[in-house]
């Protein structure tokens, strides 16, 4: 009975909050964290007015929420753009509450769902993103994983590898989305990897170091991207690529390998190459490999396909993927990279166009439109 009067109720709520001024996907996630309480107290104390009840818990989650945010990004302000290496300061409660999220009585997925939306200040679009989801799914598990946590004491912290995860999307999601969190990732990590001896700790740091050394040369100066192969190695961060090498290097002679270790010997080798055309593919393929072994990723599967192309030719990687499945995120991209390198520049315009509409943000549609003007331009010609 509560469940259904708070179902009913849930649409005036949410108007009330936006009427006050809240965002609608601040508000929002106030209600759904309203919800949570009123099914944990309601059939115990139910309240007078239902409604009224809802519009004053949901707007102090909204202010805590707004407070909380503040308080993130004060402290993001405070770490510099650069993570430098050197000492690391004393661990902060950011970590424990990383840990503390990562619950033993969730699923790792909710518990990396919940702590990104929680503690790593992520929108729930941007997490369904992360694990390629659809956005109302994602909610219902955010949802789900606060009502299994709302009745428990978070004093039992979760593995290291659920935190591994939750920092290596908080990372991705910082190094190309809307969020810049990048640097607070790489901070984060290093204070895991001072406290915990494991190599896969090592590894995620280690590939961190190795792409956020390449972030002055991703993007041109009109904001624009520019890719791997047409990027100004003279303006990538020598001193990190050196510090994620010997980081991964030590890492590797302990002969535990795990993902985050075989992502980071792949980014090494981009790394090391001195131009695009010295990339040593055939050992890219390899490391791709193991870490198909490792995850039986459609995403490692998809980028393995690239590298296939790239070491034994477009029409082999073609081949490789032909047996991935077409709806994948970038699926269409990664073929007309392919047919463009096949010479079949009619497809390659047609699929880059295509790949613009599914595009996950504004800078890679223009990208991937620009691709297509430039293919049908010389088509053109």
């Amino acid at each position: 009975m509560h469940e259904a009067l708070i179902r009913s109720l849930t649409p005036s709520v949410l108007a009330v909050l936006v009427r006050r001024g809240a965002d609608f996907a601040a508000a929002e996630d106030a209600v759904q964290d309203a919800l949570v309480e009123a099914v944990r107290v309601w059939p115990a104390d139910p309240p007078r007015d239902a409604k009224g009840w809802l519009v004053t818990v949901a707007w102090r989650k909204f202010l805590d929420a707004t407070r909380s945010d503040a308080a993130r990004r004060r402290r993001e302000d405070l770490v510099g753009e650069e993570p430098a290496p050197g000492p690391v300061p004393a661990a902060d409660d950011t970590l424990k509450l990383y840990f503390l999220c990562a619950h033993p009585s969730l699923t790792p997925s909710s518990a990396v769902a919940l702590t990104l939306r929680a503690v790593g200040g992520l929108t729930t679009r941007q997490i369904a993103q992360a694990y390629l989801v659809p956005e109302p799914t994602m909610a219902q598990r955010i949802s789900r994983a606060k009502r299994t946590v709302s009745d428990v004491r978070l004093d039992q912290p979760g593995d290291v590898a659920t935190v591994l995860r939750v920092l290596y999307l908080v990372f991705n999601e910082g190094y190309s989305g809307d969020v810049d969190l990048a640097a607070e990732a790489i901070r984060l990590t290093r204070q895991l990897a001072a406290a915990i001896d494991h190599p896969e700790v090592a590894g995620l740091l280690a590939l961190m170091l190795l792409h956020h050394a390449r972030r002055a040369a991703r993007t041109a100066p009109d904001g624009s991207l520019v890719p791997l192969a047409e990027q100004d190695r003279g303006r990538w961060d020598t001193k990190l690529i050196a510090e994620g090498v010997r980081i991964l290097q030590t890492a590797l002679a302990r002969d535990r390998l795990g993902e985050f270790q075989a992502q980071a010997a792949i980014a090494a080798l981009h790394d090391d190459a001195p131009t695009a055309d010295e990339t040593d593919w055939v050992q890219i393929v390899e490391w791709y490999d193991e870490l198909t072994r490792l995850t039986d990723s459609p995403v490692v599967r998809l980028n393995r396909a690239v590298a296939v192309g790239e070491a034994d030719g477009p029409r082999a990687g073609l081949a490789a993927l032909a047996a991935l499945d077409a709806s994948l995120p970038r699926h269409t991209a990664v073929a007309a990279y392919l047919h463009e390198r096949d010479g079949d520049l009619a497809t390659a315009a047609r699929l880059y166009a295509e790949a613009a509409q599914k595009a996950p943000n504004l800078a890679e549609r223009n990208h991937l439109t620009r691709k297509a003007a430039r293919i049908n331009a010389r088509g053109c010609r």
